[in-house]
């Protein structure tokens, strides 16, 4: 189901990246919290054009955001779900709808409008199975146009990554 976000950010055309602005990437990727100057000496480049690269790729929405990645088992979060959900009417208010309703649910920490048997898939992060019952009760399946729920539960995680690799 094709289904416009309205917080998604468009862009006209993905700007062109070299070599350098990939390494800086990919340096960028696994700390975030690295000073100019530091990327600058890995990447063989002085620091005033590093700084120009980063500040091209953030206007362009390549970088989108920095953030802190968390353990979740450490912020009372180790219950993960996948939920996949259908809608009962698929047009484009229904679909804008659940979107929205979806990006204020807190507990919902990714959220993927997919091909197949279902139409969207949620990662679910919560406290234990008790917070799972209370949101999947209370909170997802209220949500109105709601079809069908179907959650698997993550055992354990295999692998975990935000790095995109060039």
């Amino acid at each position: 189901m094709a289904t416009e976000n309205p917080e998604k950010k468009e862009y006209s055309e993905a700007p062109s990246i070299d070599d350098k602005d990939k390494a800086i990437l990919e340096l960028l990727q696994e700390n975030a919290k690295l000073t100019v100057r530091e990327i600058a000496s890995r990447v063989h480049l002085s620091p005033t054009p590093v700084h120009e690269r980063i500040k091209r790729m953030e206007d362009a929405g390549i970088i989108r955001q920095y953030a802190a990645l968390l353990d979740h088992s450490k912020v009372k979060k180790a219950l993960m779900a996948i939920c996949f959900v259908s809608l009962k009417e698929h047009n484009k208010r229904s679909g804008a709808k659940f979107i929205k309703t979806i990006n204020e649910l807190r507990e919902v920490i990714e959220c993927y409008n997919i091909s197949g048997e279902f139409d969207f898939m949620l990662k679910v992060a919560v406290e234990n199975m008790d917070s799972y019952y209370d949101f999947h009760v209370n909170r997802l399946s209220q949500i109105e146009n709601i079809g069908h729920v179907q959650s698997s539960f993550v055992m354990s995680v295999i692998k975990q990554t935000h790095q995109m690799i060039y």
